[in-house]
This record gives C-alpha cells, sequence and structure tokens, in this order.
C-alpha cells in the first residue's frame, strides 16, 4: 500500500493556516450551510496556494497521488482542506493517471462530502473527463448511480456530461433526467435544468423536444433548462 506525501500535506494545512481570516471564515462557512468550518482562504488565494504547493512537488506514481489526496480529504478540519484535495488529483502532472482506477477516490469524495461545491467539482472536471475517454466502462456506472440512493451519486451522474457540448452522450443524459425525473430534492431538479441548458447551447432542438416529450419535468428543470431556448 502507498503511503501519503505527509509533508505535503503538512504544508498544505500550514499554507491554510498562514492565509487564515476568521472574519471571512464565518461568512463562508454560513454561505455554505457546512458543519466542518473553514479557514476563511478564499478561491484565488488558494489558487495561488496550490500552484506553489503541488507544483514544485511532484508526487512519484498514482498510488501516492491517491494515498496523499485521501489523507488531505479524510483528515480535513477545515472545508479548503478538502478544496485543496480536489484541486490536487486534477494537476496537469498527473493527466497521464486519469484513468477508471480514480473512480473509487473520485466516489468516496462525491459520498462523503456530500454537498454541492465539492460534488459539482469533482463531477464537471474529474468524473466527466473519465467518461469521455472510457464511455465502455463509465457509462455503466452512470447508469447505476443514476437509480442510487444515494443522491449526490445521481446529481453526478445528471451533471457529469456538462461542458462536453458535441461529445455528449444524449442517450445517457436522458436516462440519467428520467430516472431522476419525479424526484423533488431540490439538487437534482436544480442539475437537471443546468444538464439540459448546457447542451441546449449545442442542440436546441433536442434539449427543447426532450422538455415538451416530458410534462413530468419540474417547473424549476424546465424552467433552467429552457433559458437559453
Amino acid at each position: 500500500m502507498a503511503t501519503a506525501d505527509m509533508s505535503l500535506v503538512t504544508a498544505a494545512r500550514t499554507g491554510l493556516a498562514a492565509l487564515a481570516d476568521p472574519e471571512k471564515a464565518v461568512g463562508m462557512r454560513k454561505y455554505m450551510k457546512s458543519t466542518m468550518p473553514y479557514r476563511g482562504v478564499a478561491s484565488p488565494e488558494r489558487t495561488v496556494l496550490s500552484r506553489q504547493l503541488f507544483r514544485g512537488r511532484i508526487l512519484s506514481d498514482v498510488d501516492t497521488l491517491v494515498a496523499t489526496a485521501l489523507e488531505l480529504w479524510r483528515g480535513a478540519e477545515f472545508r479548503e482542506e478538502r478544496y485543496l484535495a480536489i484541486t490536487l488529483t486534477g494537476e496537469k502532472a498527473y493527466a497521464r493517471w486519469q484513468d477508471v482506477s480514480l473512480l473509487p477516490m473520485y466516489e468516496e469524495m462525491i459520498v462523503t462530502g456530500a454537498w454541492w461545491d465539492y460534488v459539482d467539482e469533482i463531477a464537471i472536471r474529474r468524473v466527466g473527463p473519465l467518461l469521455r475517454t472510457d464511455p465502455a466502462r463509465l457509462v455503466p456506472v452512470m447508469r447505476s448511480w443514476s437509480k442510487d440512493p444515494d443522491p449526490w451519486r445521481r446529481r453526478t451522474s445528471v451533471i457529469c456530461q456538462v461542458t462536453a457540448k458535441e461529445a455528449t452522450d444524449t442517450d445517457l443524459l436522458a436516462h440519467c433526467v428520467e430516472a431522476n425525473i419525479g424526484d423533488p430534492d431540490f439538487f437534482l431538479r436544480k442539475g437537471i435544468g443546468w444538464a439540459l441548458r448546457d447542451y441546449s447551447k449545442v442542440d436546441p432542438q433536442w434539449v427543447r423536444g426532450f422538455v415538451e416529450s416530458h410534462p413530468d419535468l419540474s417547473p424549476l428543470s424546465r424552467r433552467e433548462g429552457t433559458k437559453y431556448i
């Protein structure tokens, strides 16, 4: 079993602590309705920190990457540590390691993160590219997730093709939306609308036809999905 690069984990936590703004932290936590506290380090500052940390210290292999990201994630005491864990997994230096073997890590982050700020980033920027690279293995997983008891797996299945443009698998999109069309959960309804709206930029006729043929779409999903049509 690979072990985490604890010097990198420690540097990440120390870096966040040095940038901490307790006053900002209160507002950030309130906005995100988070049970986990914040350090109060905003996105631009985290971006600078992650570049300093992650681009000057390249991990040796994929197992060390997974172990290090999960150490940051599982041991997090502040929400920003988990943001950095997600950022670490997407570093360009590790692009060659992005394959289905990383899906269990992303799945853990989705299920244990269980909130839109984590899930949307992972769904669109991690799971989505895996889906397009290896549809033979990922399409069945997304179809399964679309009916999973966990709402965040389901949201992932719905929104994972946001930004896919012409590469969107419309059969998969339709399946995942239809599997969740009657769910009253706000984040699922909003996610359905987002997925349809995004694809409408590419094929508004397809989206219009889908919406018209699904009168059971919630008003929220319908309104969001047809915003650009």
